[in-house]
């Protein structure tokens, strides 16, 4: 009996400082923003322990005013998530705050209410993806956010963050294991803390996260999606445009998901306050990087958006990672862009590494690390949107925030000139080898506008419904290192193998570089002889 009584306290003295140190106070996640409206915004933190969830903010560094939220478990240990939702705010504002929680008390940090659309203001987001960690660079989603975005930032616009950009995308793979709790706050939120405590982040769930409870958990997206699909799709307007998030893993490859996106589509060509539309989901429908990357949902969201687009007459991009590697591209018949946002620190997908393909729709398509920036200007009622792509390099070469590749595409149209065909002339009987089809020069009544691409038609009847031949060629096209359109200058087409002793019938359009076609040509025809 002696013996017992010695050893239960000794036990307990060596049991007790455990627990203690097991749970002492730190906040775990710094606060980062989610959800912003022009008149709200919620602030979400994670602390070892701790219930209470305070928030003082203020327009200015004193702050003064004061909103409670709550908190939930995270992993089943005495860790939790807090969330304040901020009311009553004004809109396009700049406020201070920070987070208390017990004895725990952040650093204050900057935040900016959205503006109405009504407002015309100007803004700017980036996006970027798959920053899963790479064990060959584990700390280059840090170097993305740190000596690329924010110092990007600084050196371009000075002044406080939340002035000079308004939001993030981030279209998955923000982990390398969504399950694996420690990998949250190490891979994601600890590398990207300087810029989620400033600058809401807006992320979709890619095939790394698992469809663990953690993304649910730590991210409170916009509740206007599908209930019982909390999470997985949504919208947020900011400005002019709206953002759509969608799950484009396959077990949510799911009508409800579809008929909710035709809805949204559906209200927002209705909507005269919103000029863009800004999709983001993970998986490619191509990949000129890595072909088994590829996904026919996405072809289907594509197929949506370009009809969106064409009948809403509002441009639409969509974003996606998966293949780590940047690429840019564009639908042939509408405003519609396609932009691979990726890699911001998964192992890059380097040229020759896969199957590889040169897929029409892509213009630019680079093996590097960097980032996307997308400014909104409403332009006193002329609408536009520019779009940039900072690179940081690849292992072969390094790049400090270099411009890569940039585009800007207008709300309303812009139409070049209709080129004038000039030959074969009509009614010519012509050799049936290599024939070359030519057009004049790229005209537009718009100052600053260029030549981006040529759209070629050969067929057999004047409706052209039996085409025998329909090339489209762009500017430019990077491909394996190599500019592919190098020299072309869109102005003529060689074509070869028609058949003998036939009438054809010809006709070419020209688009300019931001996406806007002209009118076809008048029809020429010629005969091939015999």
């Amino acid at each position: 009996m002696i013996i017992r009584r010695f050893i239960f306290p000794l036990f307990v003295c060596l049991f007790i400082p455990a627990i203690l140190f097991s749970q002492s106070e730190e906040i775990l996640v710094k606060p980062f923003l989610q959800d912003a409206t022009p008149n709200s915004i919620k602030i979400k933190w994670e602390t070892s322990v701790g219930e209470e969830s305070i928030v003082e903010f203020g327009k200015t560094s004193k702050l003064g005013k004061v909103a409670t939220g709550n908190a939930q478990s995270i992993n089943y240990t005495a860790s939790r998530i807090h969330e304040v939702e901020l009311t009553g705010l004004e809109k396009f504002t700049l406020y201070y705050y920070r987070v208390k929680t017990g004895k725990l008390t952040s650093d204050i940090y900057q935040f900016k209410t959205p503006p109405f659309a009504t407002d015309g203001e100007s803004f700017r987001l980036v996006a970027m993806s798959d920053m899963q960690n790479d064990h060959k660079y584990p700390d280059k989603f840090e170097e993305l956010i740190n000596d690329g975005v924010l110092s990007f930032l600084k050196k371009e616009y000075g002044g406080m963050l939340p002035e000079n950009l308004a939001l993030m995308m981030v279209p998955g793979d923000l982990v390398d294991r969504g399950t694996v709790y420690e990998q949250w706050k190490r891979d994601f939120f600890d590398p990207g803390s300087n810029l989620f405590s400033n600058v809401p982040v807006y992320p979709v769930p890619g095939n790394h996260e698992r469809n663990s409870q953690f993304f649910f958990k730590y991210f409170s997206l916009p509740a206007n999606g599908t209930p019982a699909y909390d999470g997985h799709w949504w919208y947020k307007d900011y400005g002019n445009i709206r953002i759509i998030g969608l799950d484009s893993n396959e077990e949510y490859h799911l009508q409800d998901q579809k008929d909710w996106l035709d809805k949204i589509l559906k209200t927002t060509a209705q909507d005269p306050n919103i000029d863009f539309v800004f999709a983001q989901l993970h998986h490619p429908f191509k990949s000129e990087f890595w072909l088994d990357g590829e996904e026919d949902f996405t072809g289907e969201i594509v197929k949506k958006l370009e009809t969106f687009s064409s009948e809403s007459g509002k441009p639409s991009i969509h974003f996606f990672g998966h293949t780590h590697a940047y690429s840019r591209g564009q639908s042939r018949d509408h405003k519609h862009l396609w932009i691979n946002v990726a890699t911001s620190g998964g192992d890059i997908d380097y040229w020759g590494e896969y199957e590889q393909r040169n897929y029409e729709e892509f213009t630019v398509s680079q093996d590097e690390y960097g980032f996307v920036m997308v400014d909104i200007d409403p332009n006193n009622g002329d609408p536009k949107m520019t779009v940039k792509r900072y690179s940081r390099g690849n292992e072969l070469k390094l790049r400090d925030n270099e411009l890569r590749d940039s585009l800007t595409v207008w709300r309303f149209d812009k139409s070049p000139l209709a080129p004038e065909a000039i030959s074969p002339e009509k009614g010519k009987k012509i050799a049936n080898r290599e024939i070359v089809l030519k057009a004049n020069s790229f005209k537009s009544d718009f100052v600053g506008a260029a030549h981006g691409a040529s759209h070629w038609q050969v067929a057999t009847d004047q409706e052209f419904k039996n085409l025998a031949v329909d090339s489209w060629k762009q500017f430019e096209d990077w491909f394996y290192y190599e500019n592919q359109q190098k020299n072309d200058d869109l102005t003529d087409e060689k074509i070869m193998y028609l058949a003998p002793g036939k009438t054809y019938y010809w006709r070419v359009r020209y688009r300019d570089k931001s996406l806007n076609w002209s009118d076809w040509s008048t029809v020429m025809d010629f005969t091939t002889e015999e």
